[in-house]
C-alpha cells in the first residue's frame, strides 16, 4: 500500500513567515505518518485568463499536479486586512480552473493559520473555507488551529508552548483521520 501523501503551501511569500513556520512544524508531524511535500508559491503568476489562454505557466501546472495526486491538503493562511492573503487567494483561483475535476474538488484539506496579533486567523481562515466550498474541497470542520500572537509561541526551531503543542498534535492527528476518512469514502 502507498504511502498517505500530503502537499502544503503556506499563503505567504515572506521567507521566514509565521505561516511558513507553522507549516513546516506541522508538515514535520505530518511527515511522521505520511509523505509530506511544501510547495512554495513564488513563481504562481496573478491569474489573468490571457495568460491563461496562451498555455498555463508551469508553475501553475506543477501545483495543480502536485494538488491532484495529494491525498490531503494542507493550507497555511496569514490573515491580512480581515481576510486571507493575495497570494492564497491567486493560487485558489489557479487552481479552481483547469480540467474537470478541478484540482481541489473532493480533496480533503487542513487550514491552519498564525498571526502576530492577538485574534488570530479566523476571518482568514472563515475566507478561505469559502472559497474551497465553491471548489468542491472537503475542508476539516475542527479543530481550528490558530495561533495568536505567533512571534512568541513559534521559532524555526519550533515552539515555545505546552498548549500550542498539545493544539498541533490534536490538530495534526485529525487531519489524518481526516484525509483517512474522506479518501475512504472517495
Amino acid at each position: 500500500m502507498n504511502p498517505v501523501r500530503i502537499v502544503g503551501f503556506a499563503g505567504s511569500l515572506r521567507d521566514r513567515s509565521l505561516n511558513r513556520i507553522l507549516l513546516e512544524i506541522v508538515g514535520e508531524r505530518v511527515s511522521r505518518e505520511a509523505r509530506f511535500e511544501s510547495i512554495d508559491l513564488f513563481d504562481i503568476p496573478l491569474y489573468n485568463a490571457d495568460v491563461e489562454e496562451q498555455g498555463e505557466p508551469d508553475a501553475v501546472v506543477a501545483l495543480r499536479s502536485a494538488v491532484r495526486e495529494a491525498d490531503g491538503v494542507l493550507i497555511a493562511t496569514p490573515e491580512y486586512s480581515h481576510g486571507t492573503s493575495g497570494v492564497l487567494k491567486n493560487t485558489l483561483d489557479w487552481l479552481a480552473r483547469g480540467d474537470k475535476p478541478r484540482a481541489l474538488e473532493g480533496k480533503p484539506v487542513g487550514i491552519m493559520g498564525a498571526s502576530p496579533g492577538r485574534f488570530g486567523t479566523r476571518r482568514a481562515q472563515a475566507d478561505v473555507r469559502q472559497t474551497l466550498a465553491v471548489l468542491g474541497a472537503y475542508t476539516m470542520v475542527r479543530p481550528w488551529l490558530m495561533v495568536y500572537e505567533a512571534k512568541t509561541r513559534l521559532s524555526a526551531d519550533g515552539t515555545r508552548d505546552e498548549a500550542l503543542e498539545r493544539r498541533l498534535a490534536a490538530f495534526t492527528s485529525s487531519f489524518l483521520s481526516w484525509v483517512e476518512r474522506i479518501g475512504a469514502g472517495a
